[in-house]
């Protein structure tokens, strides 16, 4: 069922024939009424994300502002857990006992699957007064509907084929910065030789398989990710180019550190922007630390895309899924945030803090870093040359249960000392079959 129209302010109303008495009547209500429907639409807003690191907190606090600068009560439901799976078990949970959150952090191909239950609301209302469809790439826009109907509203978009590097370890040991995977190892040996853990990681299996994606479009190429990842052909899952990219993806794994397992992705970059480590293979959440730690692009930290990638951009993209609510103030509060999510003064300041760049189209990028706008053109000149590419890793390019299975098959392979890349293609096999 569609949720109610959102009531608005008045507006001014002037007539000729109107008297002074009537006038004056209408220019008192004009003044009035407008704080009298913010107090009558005034709602509590809930809203389920991770957002929990330093740059995605800083970030999370603009969306809270935008909606209390709008009268309504902002609950933050904040899960801690890299990646969104403890989240999202949370939600889940919520949801059954009847108490979901007005919205929820949702990506990709369960935003489908959440609406197939039944439990998300629609908010054409909004997307149609804000022209949505024009503001939004379409392979943005069709994955915000269900059958037609917005039920989600997209928050920006994150490159994933990121490498991160500290250009002062680099200069210390004389390790150049890698284009391609020969000219990776090369640096990794040169800054292992010299005492210093080339690549921070985190031994999460979302990371494992962000990890792998990234070696994945660099070794194989966009057309071999997208019938791997997207298509999820089982003759290039089990394929030799399959296999060149695991073995390149194991090579890695001793430029690492031993406390590597477990470790979350900040802290992984925190390692990057304090020197302990060189490089990083992550999406550009990472900027966000490194600017909340008052790292500057260029300076303090070098953004590159990942070896081999330069022309190829996996994306993810950051959205609330809008619930059904009985509350007519909370559904009110739950426009309106959609609203505001898709705002340019919104769009602009979660994004500066973020990492990411805008979802939303024709913003300009003058208050962006060099980071950010190089991403800009590379989402814009990929979309145009069919490499941009849905992650596989976080939650963009496959239903949940296939991805969890690749992230158990892929850390299974990362993790030990034993397993073959024929074991591990077959176990990934397997894993697309999972429902």
């Amino acid at each position: 069922m569609k949720p109610n129209p959102a009531l608005g302010p008045s507006r001014r109303r002037r007539s000729s024939n109107t008297s002074r008495l009537t006038a004056a009547a209408l220019l008192l209500i004009s003044l009035l009424q407008p704080g009298l429907l913010r107090q009558a639409q005034a709602g509590d807003i809930e809203v389920l994300h991770w957002w929990t690191s330093g740059g995605e907190a800083r970030a999370a606090l603009a969306l809270k502002a935008s909606m209390q600068a709008k009268g309504h009560s902002w609950k933050d439901f904040a899960v801690a857990g890299s990646g969104g799976d403890s989240a999202i078990t949370v939600l889940r949970s919520r949801v059954v006992s009847g108490n979901a959150p007005a919205a929820a952090q949702i990506k990709g191909p369960s935003l489908q699957a959440w609406a197939r239950e039944g439990v998300l609301t629609s908010i054409n209302e909004v997307a149609r007064a804000e022209r949505w469809d024009e503001l939004l790439p379409q392979v943005v826009s069709d994955q915000m509907k269900y059958r037609g109907d917005y039920i989600a509203v997209p928050v920006n978009v994150h490159r994933v084929n990121w490498l991160w590097v500290n250009p002062a370890v680099f200069a210390r040991t004389g390790a150049k910065v890698p284009n391609s995977w020969d000219e990776f190892f090369a640096a990794a040996e040169t800054l292992k030789k010299a005492g210093v853990i080339a690549l921070a990681h985190g031994g999460q299996s979302w990371q494992d398989l962000t990890l792998l994606e990234t070696v994945a479009i660099g070794v194989g190429g966009a057309d071999f990710y997208r019938k791997a990842f997207v298509l999820r052909e089982a003759a290039e899952l089990s394929g030799p180019t399959m296999e060149k990219v695991l073995t390149t993806y194991k090579r890695i794994k001793p430029y690492t550190d031993r406390n590597a397992p477990g470790r979350d992705w900040n802290l992984a970059t925190a390692m990057v922007i304090k020197g302990e480590a060189a490089m990083q293979l992550m999406g550009d959440w990472a900027k966000g630390e490194f600017l909340a730690a008052g790292s500057l692009p260029g300076k303090g930290f070098i953004c590159t895309p990942a070896p081999g990638t330069a022309k190829s951009f996996i994306y993810v993209v950051d959205s609330f899924a809008m619930f059904k609510l009985k509350n007519p103030a909370n559904s009110a509060a739950q426009r309106d945030l959609a609203s505001a999510v898709m705002s340019p003064e919104f769009q602009e300041a979660f994004n500066l803090s973020k990492g990411s760049i805008p979802v939303r189209l024709g913003l300009k990028m003058d208050r962006f870093d060099d980071c950010a706008k190089a991403s800009a053109l590379d989402f814009n000149a990929a979309a145009k040359s069919a490499s941009l590419l849905p992650s596989i890793a976080n939650g963009m390019a496959a239903p949940s249960a296939i991805e969890w299975a690749l992230k158990d098959a892929v850390s299974q392979y990362w993790n030990s000392d034993k397993m073959s890349a024929a074991e591990a293609m077959k176990r990934m096999v397997e894993a697309t079959r999972a429902k």
